[in-house]
């Protein structure tokens, strides 16, 4: 697994853990099938799923750790079909604004939210995000999460289904 570059140590707030868990209804781009993979972005850090050959509705349940900012806060991501004799073929691409999150832990902090499974906020498919459906962002075993499924622009069809999760956020009071 490759470990995504730091961000500017002045700007950190956190990090957050991004789970690919699977895709669905994705495009060919071969003969019959594809064998995609994802690649996520968040600011200048990179991250890359292995390869499933030959699926239309991969598995990956792959787990990626980036440095979050306040203001790297889009998170990226980009399905290909690997090709052996010419450049990966785009299967489509999505982003998640993760302000929503950010500003969830924000508010569970100074509410002094405890209450295991409590719904923090619900995020609704608009311009700032590739949303196939509402979002739940929850207060989890100690941590902020959020589950989606992420619609697949630029393509026919396609979702890409994460699970996020804030971890190793600052105890100090909110920024300005």
């Amino acid at each position: 697994m490759y470990m995504p570059n730091s961000v500017n140590m002045g700007d950190k707030f956190g990090q957050v853990k991004v789970m690919v868990v699977q895709g669905r209804r994705l495009v060919i781009r071969d003969f019959k099938s594809s064998d995609p993979y994802v690649i996520l972005k968040l600011g200048n850090q990179t991250a890359k799923t292995k390869v499933i050959n030959s699926c239309l509705n991969p598995v990956w349940n792959e787990e990626f750790h980036f440095s979050i900012s306040e203001h790297a806060q889009v998170l990226k991501l980009q399905v290909f079909d690997k090709d052996h004799f010419k450049a990966d073929d785009k299967m489509g691409n999505a982003h998640l604004s993760l302000q929503p999150l950010v500003a969830s832990a924000r508010l569970r902090k100074i509410l002094g939210v405890t209450a295991e499974g409590t719904t923090l906020r619900k995020v609704i498919p608009e311009g700032d995000n590739c949303l196939a459906a509402d979002s739940s962002i929850n207060w989890v075993n100690g941590e902020v999460v959020q589950d989606v499924w992420l619609r697949l622009c630029d393509v026919d069809s396609g979702d890409i289904e994460l699970k996020i999760k804030l971890i190793n956020l600052p105890s100090a009071a909110p920024s300005k």
